[in-house]
């Protein structure tokens, strides 16, 4: 049974009982309610600090490759990069294996505003996890590297 929701609580709550996948999915919404609103402070919205993060750790992927590896489709993805080039925060080259193709790099001023928004974003994470220790972060973060492993998936939550 579903214990009472306080007043002015949106819809049913999750229990330590509910579905894996409901409370996967809350606890997405939460994080990303707030680092959004981290992001946002700073100027980005949170796809655009996503896209800055993941040109941060993988650099040299084509338009193609980072879209795949973010879930984003390329009308979606070319609205962030544009967005992105036009505050300077990221340029693009051609790919040297085939002109036809981009390849999205973080200037110097997007790995500045990149690494201030991760270090805000941190402690936001932290904040939200003061009810474990150390080492049940540990766990937590391998759990939800096994939950990802190394499936492509379709679509994003972004």
């Amino acid at each position: 049974m579903q214990s009472p929701q306080p007043p002015g609580a949106a819809g049913p709550r999750p229990t330590v009982d509910s579905e894996i996948t409901w409370l996967l999915h809350r606890a997405a919404q939460r994080m990303r309610a707030a680092t959004g609103e981290v992001a946002e402070k700073h100027g980005l919205t949170l796809r655009e600090y996503i896209v800055l993060s993941a040109l941060h750790k993988s650099p040299g992927l084509n338009q193609g490759e980072l879209g795949k590896t973010l879930g984003l489709d390329k009308t979606t993805l070319m609205s962030q990069l544009d967005r992105l080039e036009r505050s300077g925060l990221v340029v693009r080259h051609n790919d040297p294996r085939d002109r036809r193709l981009r390849i999205p790099v973080i200037t110097a001023d997007g790995e500045a505003l990149r690494a201030t928004v991760a270090d805000a974003c941190d402690n936001v994470e932290t904040s939200a996890l003061t009810g474990l220790d150390p080492d049940e972060v540990q766990i937590l973060r391998r759990m939800l590297f096994a939950i990802i492993g190394d499936v492509e998936d379709r679509g994003s939550c972004l």
